[in-house]
């Protein structure tokens, strides 16, 4: 039986659970800083007496900080129940079963009431405001139970009660997307999982609106999951092998199976040499909680019964809309893709740099998503390094595939801005990796290309159309840049990615003042 998370050591010590229902964990944020807070105190049953702490030295308390504080304890018990209850220890297993009896009562005292506290937009639970919260929480509570009968321990029938309240909440709540025609949501995935391991029955995986049915409706034929990010992705391949671990009798068809692989490995092909997953579109840029998730989705991809591997120089994904090269240590995406709906940015023809282990022009990923400034900071066009004219954001848009072939890639973008054309022709020559951007429009315009780096940017001007970067890491990365129409080249202090909007870096805004067509080419080498 594959293991599906980490097998570390049970704490003696009894954890406290919530008395109160969870809100929304992305309140959980920083409102001057933007920082998501500490995490602590999860298992004491009391929030901090002075706030949540934030790394800036901030104290946080209010109604909506308690409410995502509570979430995340809820699920933290959840967690060490389950860890509890796969205990080799008789002690345990018993204080495992004593916990889950005392969720029960709780959560039968709520009946089938809707969270009152929940906003309109949200899907809402019981226990929690969001049905994916509550989800989520479902899974890791069945999984306890599910270890506990697994070797024999007795379950009192009030858990029985609640394994199938939830199997049944989850339930309507998949039936409510379903009417709202949102069957391909991830929070469907999560929903299918939870009823799945809280319930043990097949139609979960087989029935009309179960696993295999949504697998070909939220997965794109390259692999990804339709909104084109890596968090989210990620986030659903989780929960579709956290359904198939819960019923390995069940027969996977094979044209389920070659998706799934597919998904992992979309992962495997932008993962950098270095172990380095690039945060594109919405979702964390470096979270521990996130990097806890990657590990546990590692070990479940032996369901998949093996990934294939490859490294090519060029790896294009067209439904997605990312290109990926590869040149002597160098590691570029392309961003050309559909927008993404509401987890996508304003960052057409984006391109992210890497080396093995230095992000030295990552995407920038997203805040907790109830800091409403920053998030749309972190969606806007100018967090990203990609063009804009006249200072304006993007529209929400698509690119297109121009060509590609076993060293290069082009890609275009028609519709960022009305009468204006781009194209971004990346090509990996002689251990150098070129990048031409040409910007056309119908009348003067002010064009400019953003570098956003996360590493020290040095900058040297040489004569009026000739600059030289170098990006510092654990990687060096030197550029050479020159333009076909003098540019000016500014360079200013701008916040850093969104794991702390207070990190200040150096952005470089190369820019054609009153141009109608301008190429902004680089040549990227690795450094000594």
């Amino acid at each position: 039986m594959v293991q599906v998370t980490g097998s570390a050591p049970p704490s003696t010590r009894r954890p406290v659970l919530p008395t109160d229902r969870g809100g929304w964990w992305h309140a959980y944020v920083c409102p001057a800083h933007g920082v998501e807070l500490d995490h602590e105190g999860l298992l004491s049953g009391t929030f901090p007496e002075s706030g949540a702490s934030c790394r800036h030295g901030c104290r946080i308390d209010g109604p909506a900080i308690r409410g995502a504080w509570t979430v995340l304890a809820h699920q933290a018990c959840a967690r060490r129940i389950r860890t509890l209850a796969r205990s080799p220890q008789a002690a345990d297993r018993d204080l495992a079963v004593e916990l889950l009896t005392e969720y029960a009562r709780r959560y039968a005292q709520l009946g089938a009431a809707e969270h009152d506290g929940a906003a309109e937009w949200m899907l809402r639970g019981r226990l929690f405001h969001q049905a994916l919260t509550e989800a989520i929480w479902a899974v890791t509570i069945g999984q306890a139970a599910r270890a506990l009968r697994e070797v024999g321990h007795p379950l009192p029938v009030e858990v029985a009660q609640l394994l199938g309240a939830l199997a049944a909440a989850a339930g309507q709540a998949r039936d409510a997307l379903i009417a709202s025609g949102r069957f391909d949501s991830n929070y469907t995935a999560w929903l299918v999982a939870a009823g799945a391991v809280c319930s043990g029955r097949p139609e979960w995986l087989t029935g009309p609106h179960g696993l295999y049915a949504h697998v070909p409706t939220a997965i794109r034929p390259d692999g990804w999951e339709w909104e084109g990010s890596t968090y989210y992705h990620g986030f659903v391949l989780r929960a579709y092998l956290l359904t198939l671990h819960a019923m390995p009798q069940v027969t996977v068809p094979d044209g389920v199976r070659a998706r799934l692989v597919a998904m992992a490995a979309v992962l495997d092909t932008i993962t950098t040499a270095g172990g380095l997953l690039p945060a594109l579109h919405d979702g964390p840029y470096d979270r521990p909680p996130a990097r806890h998730e990657r590990e546990e989705l590692a070990e479940m991809l032996a369901l998949l019964g093996g990934v294939p591997t490859e490294t090519p120089t060029v790896a294009v994904h067209p439904d997605a809309g990312y290109a990926v090269l590869r040149a002597a240590g160098l590691h570029a995406i392309v961003d050309f893709g559909p927008h993404g709906g509401s987890h996508g940015h304003l960052d057409k023809l984006a391109l992210y740099l890497y080396g093995a282990d230095t992000p030295w022009q990552p995407d920038p990923g997203q805040v907790p998503y109830a800091h409403h400034a920053w998030r749309r900071h972190y969606a806007s066009t100018a967090a990203h390094p990609t063009f804009d004219v006249d200072g304006l954001d993007q529209a929400e848009c698509a690119g297109h595939l121009i060509g590609q072939d076993q060293r290069s890639v082009a890609v275009g973008c028609d519709t960022a801005y009305p009468g204006v054309s781009a194209r971004r022709e990346l090509t990996v020559r002689d251990g150098a990796l070129i990048d031409e951007m040409t910007i056309e429009t119908d009348r003067p315009r002010r064009i400019t290309l953003h570098l956003r780096p996360d590493v020290d940017l040095t900058v040297r001007a040489v004569g009026d159309r000739t600059v030289e970067t170098t990006w510092a890491g654990r990687q060096i990365l030197r550029g050479g840049h020159t333009s076909t129409v003098p540019a000016e080249i500014l360079c200013r202090p701008g916040p850093g990615p969104a794991d702390d909007p207070q990190r200040v870096r150096t952005w470089l805004d190369w820019t054609a003042p009153d141009a109608r067509a301008v190429t902004f080419r680089s040549v990227y080498r690795m450094g000594e």
